[in-house]
Parts: C-alpha cells; structure tokens; sequence
C-alpha cells in the first residue's frame, strides 16, 4: 500500500548520463508528464520557486484543467525556472526516493536541458556565462576595465552588456580581481603552534568564485585556519562544473570531476581534509559528482573526505577547540542560509560557525535568495527572481542587524539589492552585506578587515 510520505531518509540514484534512453526526448516527456501529474495532485512546492507556479498555471489554464490536456512544448518554461536550489527535493517533496514514486524533480530538470545541450539548444549568451574559468582569466587581464564597465551605475555599458549577453540592466554583477587566490596563496599565513587544533592539515579547493571574483574569502579563510593550528595549501585544478551542470553540460562536468578529484587524491593520500569555500561547489564534490561517475574511486574518495568551510570550522571547534581572540560583532549577525548549504544536509553549520563567537546574536534567514547563479541576472529572470527572493530580504531588513551575510556569495549580492528595494523612504540604508560567515569569522579575530 502506498504512503503519503517516505519516513526513510532521501536518496538519489545514479545518473544514467551515458545511456540512450537518458536523452530520448519520447522518454523524456513520459516521465515528465509521469512526475508532473503527481506533482499536481501534491502542490507542496508552490512557493518554492518560479518552476511550480508555471507548471500549475499551464494545467489550471488548459482545457480540461488535467495534465492530460497541456502540450508538451509548455514544459520548456518549467524546467527553465528550474534553479537547481534542490529544496523541493530536500525539504518539500514526500515523494523521493525510496518511495516507490520515486520523484527527483531537479535531476528530471536537469535531463530535459541535457538533451538540449546534446541537440545544440542552449542559448550562446549562456553558455559563454557558464565558462567561469575563461571569464575570470580574461578579465584579469584588466580588472579595472572590466569591473568599470560592469558597475550597476554605469547605465551606458549595462545597456550594451544587456543587449548584447542579455544581462539584466541592474543585476549586481560580481567583481573580477587582478591577483587571483591562487596568485595571494603564495603568501602562507604563518601557523599558530600554541592552538588546540595545531597539526591539522588541509587542502582548500578555492572555486572559481573565490579565486577570481572574491579572494578575500579565501585569504580569510586561511588566516582563521592559521590561527587555529591549520596548516593549508590551496589547489584550483578547474571550476567544480556548477555552471555547465546547470546547462546540461554532463560531459564537461564530468571531465572537469574526474581532472580534480585526480588531483586531490595525492593530498588525501597524505592525511590532508579538502575544504571547498563556496557551498554549491561543496554540493558538487560531496553528492553530484558521485551520481555523474559511480564507479570513479577518486571522486568516490574526495566525496568522503570534502568539507565546506563552515562545516569543518565547527567540527574543529567541537573536536579541538578554536584559539582565543575572538571578539564580539557588535548588534549581531543576519545569516542567510543558503540553498545549497542546507542541501548538503549538514545542519546550519553557517550559524553554528557564527555563534562561536562570544556573546554575538546571531539571526537565520532560511529562505531562498532567488539568484540561482547565472539564472538570476538574465533579463528575462531578475525581475522573477528579486520576487523569489523578498521574502529572505523582508525578514533580514526586519531582523535590523548591523551585518547580513550568505554562505552563497551571490546570494548575499542580491539579497542586497533586495533589502534595497524594500527598504522604506525614512530608513533607506540597508545593513552591510558580507560574502561568507567566514569573513566575519576573521574580522572578528582581527586578522582581515571585510573589503567593499
């Protein structure tokens, strides 16, 4: 007899991304129209995100008011609101696997925009926005120019950038640095002996994001590790593969996997834990890559043996102890927390981090941002997406803390922008955002004051 929900704990299968019948668009569309209609009986998902609300508005303004009666070609607008965030499946669905609906709606996304990677589908403007690496090299090469001509203020060339890449006119763009993380880790922070934790070592995977648009955090990062008898080295073999994943690019994730966990092998053969300092990269080294290549030990081994940076700060602090020197962060802290972050299913380790430090309130935001990536920034999506997302930025302007903060780097940009828009005419300034809990966690060592 079936049951509403699975009281057993959520699990994925494998990705079959080398079969066939994986991009056979006929099967494709069965088993959308198989997960659609129970997800219509169900509407659990309504508010989640923009995917739900358009697959119920195509079936509430079809004929029949039924699945039965939707063309096929409606389904597109579904699964391109599709953010990838995993929360209906992590927090909402009752219907995941091992229920014998067997229901993974995000992974059912992600084969529909797989079969149009492999059909030659996929939009230019986005698919050039997916190759971080490339992007952040070149515009490296003059980052002043290139954040000049990115700016929100400079209506000018945002007015060329959207007609162009089809980027929103006031979507905050991230900034590009001319010294990467990889160029400042060069510099070790020298290693405090006298800390609880000393004799610990680690091997930071620093993301495209860290190493090209925020080194801050990874300087941070290092900085508090040091102080705790951490020893780091830093590694970037290559992006983690959330951009291409979330265009379907399988085989370039998967090329992009099997190139990094190689690399990191070596430094886990030698005792050392990998620590990813963004949390969607985290997702991706932890649970992704071993559904993409089952059978590969390396990445098997590296999903074992990854933290994200919040996570290993509080097993540290619960196993060792962390150094003396924290000081209070006065009026306290908002964090958001970040989608996925809570996919990880490691608990609120962002504000557990946080709460370390003596006598500081700290207030969670566990709603989603809305950016969803690259998603968010395009013009057909920022207007949706500041939508999704005012529900987190009322309640961080209502919380009225001097800090907010995401463990999501462009979610903590825009939710900026979207405490911005909410903020009433008599109290227009908005508390100050910060990249990632880590930041605040060396600022409140004294050891790095938090840029912008």
């Amino acid at each position: 007899m079936s049951k509403e929900g699975s009281l057993e704990a959520p699990t994925r299968h494998p990705i079959p991304w080398t079969d066939p019948d994986f991009l056979d668009a006929g099967k494709i569309d069965a088993e959308l129209r198989r997960v659609f209609d129970i997800c219509h009986g169900c509407r659990r998902c309504f508010n989640l995100c923009d995917s739900f609300p358009r697959l119920f508005d195509l079936i509430d303004d079809s004929p029949s008011g039924e699945l039965d009666s939707v063309d096929s070609a409606g389904f597109k607008s579904v699964v391109d609101a599709c953010t990838f965030c995993d929360m209906c499946f992590m927090t909402k669905c009752p219907y995941v696997p091992p229920h014998e609906f067997d229901l993974d709606f995000p992974h059912l996304m992600l084969r529909y925009r797989a079969a149009e990677q492999a059909r030659g589908e996929n939009g230019f403007r986005e698919t050039q926005l997916a190759m971080t690496d490339r992007n952040g090299k070149w515009a490296g090469l003059m980052p002043g120019l290139a954040n000049w001509a990115t700016a929100e203020s400079n209506f000018g060339m945002r007015n060329i950038l959207a007609d162009v890449g089809g980027i929103h006119r006031e979507a905050a763009l991230p900034k590009y640095h001319g010294k990467t993380f990889m160029d400042r880790a060069a510099d070790s922070p020298a290693v405090n002996t006298n800390a609880p934790g000393h004799g610990r070592g680690v091997v930071i995977y620093a993301t495209c994001f860290a190493n090209y648009n925020e080194p801050a955090m990874g300087t941070a990062a290092r900085a508090v590790l040091a102080r705790n008898g951490v020893e780091s080295q830093v590694v970037y073999p290559a992006c983690c593969g959330m951009p291409q994943w979330e265009q379907g690019n399988l085989e370039q994730v998967a090329k992009n996997a099997r190139k990094i966990a190689a690399e990191m092998a070596g430094w886990i053969d030698r005792g050392n834990a990998v620590i990813a300092l963004v949390p969607s990269c985290a997702l991706m080294l932890k649970f992704e890559w071993p559904l993409l290549l089952p059978d590969n030990e390396d990445v098997a081994r590296l999903s074992e043996n990854t933290y994200d940076i919040t996570e290993y700060m509080v097993a540290l602090a619960k196993e060792d102890g962390l150094a003396d020197g924290l000081t209070t962060l006065e009026g306290g802290v908002t964090l958001h927390l970040a989608c996925h972050a809570r996919a990880q299913n490691m608990g609120a380790k962002g504000a557990e981090m946080l709460r370390l430090i003596p006598d500081t309130d700290v207030t969670v935001v566990e709603r989603c941002s809305g950016h969803g990536g690259a998603w968010g920034i395009m013009e057909q999506n920022f207007d949706v997406a500041l939508k999704v997302g005012k529900p987190a930025a009322r309640l961080a302007l209502k919380a009225d803390r001097p800090w907010v903060v995401s463990e999501c780097p462009l979610a903590a940009s825009h939710l900026r922008q979207g405490m911005e828009r909410l903020a009433p005419p008599e109290k227009p300034d908005v508390p100050r955002t910060a990249a990632h809990p880590i930041l605040l966690l060396a600022h409140a060592y004294g050891l790095q004051e938090i840029e912008g």
